[in-house]
């Protein structure tokens, strides 16, 4: 299936009161996984790649092509995301490797400076049909210097995406980045709030440690995009040290990483079901209008699957 626009997964997301999960991307590993669970719940799905992560590969290419290679194989509409690119320059070379959607992220600088340099990025990117998500009001826990008491201003809000013409907006609304426990606490009024005075996607960022029934509360609230990465990494570390210490004679990497692979495409399709309703519950008519998306479902035969059951059967050569 080819790459899918953002625009074609939010929109009709947002219209029907659905969330799109977010999922970030370590390795190879966490991108197949993903996938296979989207192909599972019939759902779509973005692979996001962080700055940090493409500074772990040394690079933004690598793991941009494995992942960009991993969503075209798919049966079911994936987006590849560049995660809070701090740099312009990772921006635009993302665009330039064929990545269709970035989140610049100038949430530290001040408020002037943050519109004048998302609004010139944007621009940028709009004029090469690149999506693009900013944040207003800093969210917890990125870097250890943003406190989970910020909370996004509606009437500000609005100014923002005005005034810089973005695609998306990550608001803060009581989560935090790489939290471990799952017990945030978010602000599900201000999300309605901000809903009604804001006219693009809203995205939840930290969601890591929001419990299921409060994601399921902010998408009705009126969140669509929800980005998840630090319990992602949970399970798939937890599924690798149960592996490894069920035999202490392992040594082959793709047998404890299958382990972790399998881990997230289970914790995935969990997730899935949490923000986009019961993964059984048929899709809406404005979703089934989605045809820019190329979205129809898995296609049975003829293609090589990325679901679950291919990755279950795997056998390390």
């Amino acid at each position: 299936m080819p790459l899918s626009a953002m625009h074609d997964i939010t929109g009709p997301a947002r219209a029907a009161g659905r969330g799109i999960g977010a999922f970030n991307v370590i390795g190879i590993e966490h991108a197949e996984a993903i996938v296979a669970a989207a192909e599972r719940a019939g759902a779509p799905v973005v692979l996001q790649i962080s700055e940090n992560c493409a500074a772990y590969h040394g690079a933004l290419e690598p793991i941009a092509r494995a992942c960009l290679a991993v969503a075209r194989s798919a049966t079911v509409p994936v987006v590849v995301h560049l995660d809070h690119a701090t740099n312009p320059d990772l921006v635009y070379e993302a665009a330039r490797l064929g990545v269709g959607s970035v989140m610049y992220d100038a949430s530290q600088l001040p408020y002037e400076k943050n519109v004048r340099m998302t609004a010139e990025v944007t621009r940028w990117c709009q004029q090469r049909n690149v999506w693009v998500e900013a944040e207003l009001g800093e969210i917890g826990g990125k870097n250890g210097v943003h406190s989970p008491s910020a909370r996004t201003d509606p009437e500000e809000a609005a100014s923002y995406v005005a005034a810089t013409g973005i695609d998306a907006l990550a608001v803060a609304v009581g989560s935090s980045h790489a939290m471990l426990s799952r017990d945030a606490v978010l602000d599900i009024e201000l999300i309605a709030r901000i809903r009604q005075a804001v006219g693009v996607p809203l995205v939840l960022h930290g969601s890591s440690g929001v419990p299921d029934r409060d994601l399921a509360a902010a998408v009705r609230a009126g969140m669509t995009k929800i980005n998840i990465a630090t319990q992602l990494n949970k399970v798939f570390t937890t599924a690798i040290r149960q592996s490894l210490a069920d035999d202490g004679t392992m040594v082959d990497p793709r047998r404890y990483g299958a382990a972790g692979r399998e881990a997230v495409a289970s914790e995935v399709i969990r997730l899935l079901g949490a923000i986009g309703g019961d993964i059984s519950e048929p899709l809406s008519s404005v979703e089934r209008t989605a045809g820019a998306a190329g979205y129809r479902g898995p296609t049975p035969g003829g293609r090589r699957r990325q679901g679950p059951g291919r990755l279950a059967g795997h056998r390390s050569p």
